[in-house]
């Protein structure tokens, strides 16, 4: 008799083979309850595998399953081993991934409730009875003979009816059932009037569409390579996906819709819920802002395939969905895809794999696609499909490009927020009743406090930046571990009481604006302004409602969202993230300038973009201005092939932290020996240098890049040095394959 591998839930990975008693249906991926110690453990079946012969001693047999069916497919299991070999983490950290603690632990169950229901009616004479002797017997039977299916949740009769409703039952005239009821995590949500039938196609649309559809008609057993949809701001990309999806339904299959923000879930669960109005109960939202009982419907929902579309973020790509026939990655290029905890794996790799594994088709949608996807297509691995043009003929925004420098001038070497022909064109838009978006990817009110006299800045006593000014709150703030502090009078080094506010951030600007446009409605979304729940998408709602004039906001706002009354864009301070040490920067801020500059004209109206820079002539300025995608592409891959960066070798990142600055570094340092040692030829290992970050959380900061054409050799050469050396108690050692950031 085989035996079955089980991985015990907790952070201690422990990984037992235990007997499979006779008769209990256990294959992998199923949940158990085990024998550990002197008490009952829950984990998950990794693998049956056949026991050694020389054990000397019986296994231990399982107690139970903890649910009758495995939670984990095997497919979904094959990936998360493919996950933990190629990033080089535990397969616990990615089995905790696969299966989120909402659904792990027995704390969350099925949302339960009571409901009446009429039974039958009650003879006139009975009723008089009942009317004479108990009124409130025969209020509810009224209430009952009326309401939809003859049935009302207890709850809704109110406070003091399940008396009245035992003795309903006792009467046999209704009964009491017990109901299992959705938490539905847009239940509450403002709909949107949007086209329930398909729109006409384009000519670029037809084609486009027609390329997913010869993918999902190809067989199973023949590889599909993976779409690149490359389709300018507002070439109709969404509509592509609507009737791909639609196409893939009526297949028998199911469809994984990915986004990589959750402000972009509700407009894009929307889109979806109305299109899909005959099967509306049949989309499913996953994404971290969902409570945990929502979660655990939701999941449980997609597993018994009572879900047949799944919208969510990075996380929903391990969604259980049965019969998966389409994936749909849309922002593609987005950063939010890369994980940054463990397991630390790029959701639109997974989703690629993910779609290899299952043999579906997968899209990658974008306006300006991910240098490494682009590259694939030249390389034949990816097809690439390209809408050159807006739909129905609009034409894309004009994009102005102001040097501040000249108007640091005008205002005498002060700070100049809004230039005067961004604040013109916001007069001229709030005239004609249109609506504006500003773009900081900066919040807080000020950057940070400096004294004037001797220079201090006050600086986060546990990480290496300088805290930012929040008015709202009237506290510095640190923006990366969250620190607080109160603003002091005078400068804590010189007692100077001239200390002053330096730089700006999105309060500020929302407060200038205030003065500027008096008569206009002016909106903030930050991460500050949508702490509560559903705060963003009641914001989104009122924006798309024209209740509001100007929105302003971060990088929550920069894509995907599609305003049609929106016919300016003002990008403030667009040099943030260009001159970053990262060979990204460039690419990044050309995929913001376009991604943001895309959310105006897309209605009859046209739209405009100023972008306020000090530096006007960086290439990734231009060549956005000039919405020049190839272009831009073909520079900055020359650039990476010379240096040998992604996508023409992968790019890890070792870092080791710890609260003693000498220990980090020492840690590091002897990697970096250790690693030189025996090298397999054709890594490239750098030379252990501070973070850009030296210091975050308390801890102290020290990396070192590696690069290799082969992800595994680099993975497994870092794998085996990490598993022959014992670190220091106080220093963590971080590996991070395909590292999406380096600061």
């Amino acid at each position: 008799m085989p035996a079955a591998r089980v991985l015990i839930d907790g952070p201690s990975e422990l990984v037992f083979d235990y007997a499979i008693p006779e008769g209990l249906p256990v294959v992998a991926g199923c949940r158990v309850r085990v024998p550990l110690r002197n008490k009952t453990s829950q984990g998950t079946v990794l693998a049956l595998v056949e026991p050694q012969a020389d054990l000397g001693f019986a296994l231990r047999p399982l107690h139970s399953l903890s649910d009758p069916e495995p939670l984990i497919t095997p497919t979904l299991l094959e990936a998360g081993r493919w996950i933990a070999d190629y990033y080089g983490c535990s397969i616990e950290s990615v089995i905790r991934a696969l299966l989120p603690e909402a659904v792990r632990t027995e704390e969350n169950s099925a949302k339960i409730r009571k409901t009446v229901v009429l039974e039958k009616d009650p003879p006139p004479e009975v009723l008089a009875k009942i009317t004479k002797r108990a009124p409130k017997q025969a209020a509810i039977l009224a209430l009952l003979a009326h309401a939809a299916d003859r049935r009302i949740p207890l709850a809704d009769l109110g406070e003091g009816a399940s008396a009245s409703v035992k003795s309903l039952v006792k009467q046999e005239l209704v009964v009491m059932i017990e109901e299992e009821v959705r938490r539905d995590p847009e239940a509450d949500g403002v709909e949107e009037i949007l086209p329930d039938t398909p729109l006409l196609l384009n000519e670029e649309q037809a084609a486009a569409l027609e390329v997913v559809l010869e993918s999902l008609r190809t067989p199973p057993s023949e590889a599909r390579a993976p779409i690149l949809l490359y389709g300018v701001t507002g070439s109709g990309k969404t509509e592509v996906y609507l009737q791909a999806a639609r196409r893939t339904l009526d297949l028998g299959k199911t469809v994984l819709v990915l986004v990589p923000e959750i402000s972009l879930t509700p407009q894009t669960v929307r889109r979806f819920r109305s299109r899909f109005a005959d099967i509306q109960d049949q989309v499913a939202v996953l994404h971290s802002n969902l409570s945990q009982g929502e979660r655990f419907d939701e999941w449980h929902r997609i597993r018994k395939g009572k879900a047949r579309i799944v919208i969510g973020a990075r996380s929903a790509v391990f969604a259980p969905l049965p019969d998966l026939g389409l994936i749909l990655v849309d922002e593609e290029h987005e950063n939010s895809y890369k994980q940054d905890q463990i397991p630390r794996y790029h959701g639109r790799d997974v989703a690629v794999l993910r779609a290899n594994l299952e043999g579906c088709t997968i899209v990658l949608g974008s306006a300006t696609p991910s240098l490494e996807s682009f590259q694939n297509t030249l390389e034949g691995k990816y097809k690439i499909v390209r809408l050159p043009k807006r739909v129905d003929g609009q034409s894309l925004p004009l994009i102005r490009v102001l040097d501040m420098r000249l108007e640091a001038k005008k205002h005498k070497g002060g700070m100049a927020i809004l230039s005067d022909r961004l604040r013109v064109a916001l007069e001229q838009r709030i005239a004609k009743n249109e609506q504006s978006i500003l773009f900081l990817n900066r919040r807080g009110f000020a950057r940070s406090l400096q004294c004037p006299s001797c220079g201090q800045v006050c600086m986060c006593p546990h990480c290496s930046v300088a805290l930012t000014y929040h008015r709202e709150d009237e506290r510095l703030m640190c923006h990366i571990c969250g620190h607080q502090a109160i603003v002091p009078k005078k400068c804590p080094e010189c007692r100077d009481p001239a200390i002053a506010l330096q730089g700006f951030g999105t309060q500020k600007v929302e407060e200038v604006l205030a003065k500027v446009l008096p008569a206009a409605k002016i909106a903030r979304i930050d991460a500050d302004a949508m702490r509560k729940k559903n705060a963003l998408r009641d914001l989104l709602n009122a924006f798309q409602a024209r209740k509001i004039d100007v929105l302003v906001g971060t990088q929550m706002i920069a894509k995907g969202l599609h305003f049609p009354n929106v016919t300016l864009v003002g990008i403030l301070n667009a040099d943030i993230g260009l001159h970053v040490p990262d060979f990204r920067a460039g690419e990044r801020t050309f995929q913001l300038i376009t991604q943001v500059a895309g959310r105006a004209g897309r209605g009859e109206l046209e739209g405009e973009v100023i972008v306020q820079t000090f530096t006007p002539h960086s290439p990734s300025i231009q060549f956005a201005r000039h919405h020049d995608f190839d272009g831009f592409a073909e520079q900055e891959l020359e650039f990476r092939r010379q240096f040998e960066f992604p996508p023409f070798a992968h790019c890890a990142m070792l870092t080791a932290r710890s609260t003693h600055e000498r220990r980090a570094e020492f840690t590091l340092q002897t990697l970096h020996r250790r690693l030189s040692e025996d090298c397999p030829p054709g890594i490239s290992i750098g030379e252990p240098l501070p973070s850009p970050l030296v210091r975050s959380h308390g801890q102290f900061r020290f990396q070192l890049m590696l690069r290799c054409m082969k992800a595994r050799l680099l993975t497994r050469h870092v794998q085996g040095v990490l598993g022959k050396i014992t670190l220091p108690e106080d220093v963590t050692v971080v590996f991070d394959m395909d590292a999406w950031s380096f600061t």
